[in-house]
């Protein structure tokens, strides 16, 4: 199959979805690379080590003729008109996303297969789960930087000094982002509130570490919580389907002034109703006096990690997305989920119900055949 790997256009994006090792095995297995000409330097890999690799340098517009398409982020605007008939893998969000990324899709037929919404045997994201690991750990740090008093912040550093700990860090969910979250914030020393949905996960969390107060969400409690946290971190999220808001307005509000909102569910809409994306150029905005840090790509700020820790993960589904083509993916359902779109049809339900195309869904095994 011929194989293409464009390079990222997203503001702030220098991760590659693969890397010069990665194209030496899918060469090996017969299959033709093609890469952007300057899609890894961001990431630490020169075009000389995807040449050495056995892949070609092409520009984008050879790179999108390619049967199949791996990417990193979302396509944006300026490459809907290079959609054809072929399989594209990548995040997509699309629940999340603009509109006009699924509608182009839909007129191309192409498949586009999400990283997010692929699952194992336990109905996990094992896609997902690397980049929300990246930007979990990111959170706090991002946010205690935001709280500096030259940052605008209210001047708190949530850290432990001679044995107290200060400042405050309230997370909302416990899945992968909130966990590692919760893991950097408690290691830095300040006290940590988390609220899930999952009794069971109580244990878990204890793991991470005992400074961790885990509580069940109920929010009169979150509303509590929030008067007096020093950083929120969102980290909800409903499998391919848009994010809940589970912060209102009216309890941004009644934040301290000063305090910041990491909101890592952006890609699927947010989960503060006063959210709203952002880029790494121009990260972050404030609202009811609060400080919000909205970017959707935040693993494209660690873009080497990011990179080895994505295509670790990525790799064996390429592989079998080479060898076996749409085949791989109606043969097996759970990497069937991860289509999106197929044939002109959303094969997602959370996306076409987000989306208000439930005329268009279509179950892949039907598509398929």
């Amino acid at each position: 199959m011929r194989i293409g790997i464009p390079k990222e256009i997203k503001n702030g994006e220098d991760r590659v979805a693969l890397t010069p090792a990665g194209a030496a095995r899918l060469v090996g297995r017969g299959h033709g690379v093609s890469v952007e000409a300057g899609a890894g330097e961001g990431a630490g890999f020169a075009d000389a080590q995807f040449h050495a690799a056995g892949a070609r340098l092409v520009d984008a517009t050879q790179c999108w003729e390619s049967d199949l398409v791996v990417k990193v982020k979302e396509p944006l605007a300026p490459e809907y008109g290079r959609f054809r008939r072929q399989i594209v893998f990548a995040y997509f969000h699309l629940a999340g996303a603009d509109p006009e990324l699924t509608r182009a899709l839909l007129a191309s037929e192409t498949a586009a297969v999400a990283y997010e919404t692929v699952e194992d045997a336990r109905g996990r994201l094992p896609l997902l789960a690397p980049m929300s690991a990246v930007a979990g750990s990111m959170a706090p740090l991002v946010g205690s930087h935001y709280l500096a008093k030259f940052n605008g912040g209210r001047g708190s550093l949530p850290a432990e000094l001679l044995g107290r700990r200060y400042g405050k860090v309230t997370i909302a969910g416990d899945g992968t982002v909130a966990q590692h979250a919760a893991r950097v914030a408690a290691a830095m020393g300040t006290r940590v509130v988390m609220f899930g949905r999952d009794g069971e996960r109580t244990v878990e969390v204890r793991r991470i570490s005992p400074a961790i107060e885990y509580q069940l969400f109920d929010e009169e409690a979150l509303a509590r919580h929030l008067e007096d946290t020093d950083l929120f971190i969102g980290a909800t999220l409903i499998k391919g389907a848009r994010a809940q808001h589970l912060v209102t307005a009216a309890m941004v509000e009644r934040m301290p002034r000063g305090s910041v909102i990491v909101d890592v569910s952006i890609d699927q809409g947010g989960c503060v109703a006063t959210s709203r994306p952002t880029s790494h150029a121009d990260p972050v905005f404030v609202a009811h006096g609060v400080t919000h840090y909205c970017v959707t790509n935040m693993p494209g700020a660690y873009p080497r990690t990011s990179t080895l820790a994505l295509t670790e993960a990525t790799l064996p589904y390429v592989e079998r997305l080479a060898d076996g083509g749409i085949g791989a993916l109606s043969a097996d359902p759970l990497f069937g989920k991860g289509v999106n779109t197929f044939a002109g049809h959303v094969t997602y339900r959370p996306v076409a119900e987000a989306l208000g195309l439930e005329a268009r869904y279509r179950e892949l095994a039907h598509l398929a055949g």
